[in-house]
């Protein structure tokens, strides 16, 4: 039975939810914007990797993307009229900062204050994200984040943002997954800056962290009222069978996957085992670090997509385990398996390990391939099914105890897919690239009806 003519699935009410819950849809800067060469944007270091050949599958980049730049009313019309209360966007640091040095550039702080204004008269909550990949390419040439004097440069960048846009925007997240900046852009080399390097990968990562825990009383001396914290991706995990390889690989992926990033997080240091093995290629710690990153912190978010399934293979870097692809069941146009049941899980992980208060859940959606039809409609069964059965799942997770306090879908509108170029579409709003015409898909009609309920 193929997926679109499935039983339709059982979905929550709105009115299952708490009166205050936030419902929104999340975006980001590079994936959006477009207006790359405007108003003193300079470059980032995705636009150099994009320029790269080989990197992005269809060659694209995001200087055009959705030209949000200039088109955000519209998009900001649509929100609304779905019925969102929330949104989450993220700066372009490379339209704030044109040098590692210097005055911040009055233009772009100007178009995020003008992006803000309209949020709040259409009755959207922003949540403003710091750092979602685009790094000033300028500050990469100068090592990057492996440079702790890359840690400096994100604080003045803080200090700018949230003193400019502080007396209208309440909840800042200081970084979007550290592991993909990390990880999937270091060692992986598929994201920028394209780089493979392990030990680089890791001290990229604690760098990453300490500068959030910098940044929190940073953000909070310039916001009083602020509400901060962090977006994480993260996975449920599976041994690939009973052996006690696989199931001791799974252990080792998730020292390196999920706890690496919570544990410090949260007060606890770095996984000892996990650190042991990594020997030489872990990362240096200066004194205070660990201190700065257990900050605590008003919300975590969390970023949920599907389980990883976890196979022992000697030699496979860096951790003797390897993630398997999904050949089976329902997958979508990414490769990922669907599994609602695995964000029920994770949730309830989450709370149950580290009881981190109040949680978001920051992004969750799905890519499927669409048609838009002679009538215009974009009859996106498949990741309508797939939101309402995740909104079942997350209502699980807060039945069984895990303090949800909102939801963004991934996202609002179709955009430039990293490493994927525009081949792949996330969106409730359906992006014509040619035209820049906006359809607001079936799924994202679900959504609003979900939301006009009383």
């Amino acid at each position: 039975m193929t997926t679109a003519n499935r039983p339709e699935p059982s979905a929550p009410q709105r009115s299952d939810f708490a009166r205050d819950f936030l419902w929104g849809c999340a975006t980001s800067s590079y994936q959006i914007e477009g207006a790359g060469r405007e108003d003193g944007r300079v470059e980032s270091i995705w636009d150099r990797f994009a320029a790269t050949p080989g990197t992005i599958r269809d060659g694209s980049s995001g200087i055009e993307a959705c030209d949000h730049y200039h088109r955000w009313p519209e998009d900001f019309d649509i929100a609304r009229g779905m019925g969102l209360n929330a949104y989450r966007f993220s700066f372009a640091w490379p339209r704030i900062y044109t040098g590692i040095k210097g005055q911040p550039n009055q233009k772009g702080l100007d178009f995020y204050s003008r992006l803000v204004d309209g949020m709040l008269e259409r009755g959207l909550q922003p949540w403003a994200t710091l750092y979602h990949w685009d790094l000033p390419q300028a500050l990469q040439e100068a090592g990057g984040w492996e440079n702790r004097a890359t840690i400096d440069a994100f604080l003045e960048y803080t200090d700018a943002m949230t003193r400019t846009l502080g007396d209208r925007v309440k909840h800042w997240i200081t970084h979007n997954e550290p592991w993909c900046t990390a990880i999937i852009g270091n060692f992986e080399g598929w994201h920028a800056p394209g780089k493979t390097d392990l030990k680089a990968a890791l001290q990229v990562a604690h760098n990453v962290l300490v500068s959030h825990g910098k940044a929190v009383p940073l953000i909070r001396a310039n916001v009083p009222d602020a509400k901060v914290g962090m977006a994480v991706s993260l996975h449920p995990l599976r041994a690939a069978s009973d052996s006690e390889e696989d199931k001791a690989a799974m252990e080792r992926h998730d020292g390196l996957r999920y706890r690496w990033f919570l544990d410090p997080l949260f007060g606890r240091g770095y996984p000892e085992a996990t650190r042991e093995r990594f020997g030489a290629a872990a990362p240096d710690v200066a004194p205070g670090d660990m201190e700065a990153i257990a900050v605590k912190t008003d919300f975590m978010g969390v970023n949920y997509y599907f389980p990883e399934v976890i196979k022992h293979e000697a030699g496979h870097a860096p951790l003797d385990a390897k993630v398997l692809p999904t050949t089976s069941g329902e997958i979508t146009a990414m490769g990922w398996p669907v599994s609602p049941e695995g964000f029920t899980e994770l949730l309830t992980r989450i709370e149950n390990d580290y009881h981190p208060g109040p949680m978001y859940v920051t992004e969750n959606g799905s890519a499927f391939e669409d048609t838009v039809g002679p009538d215009g409609e974009i009859d996106d069964v498949q990741r309508r099914h797939y939101l309402m059965r995740h909104l079942a799942a997350m209502k699980d997770a807060i039945d069984g105890g895990a303090p949800i306090k909102g939801y963004f879908a991934w996202s609002l509108l179709d955009n430039f897919e990293w490493a994927e170029g525009y081949q792949r579409r996330f969106g409730l709003v359906h992006i014509d690239y040619a035209t820049q015409q906006r359809r607001l898909k079936n799924s994202g009609k679900w959504y609003g009806s979900f939301l006009r309920q009383e």
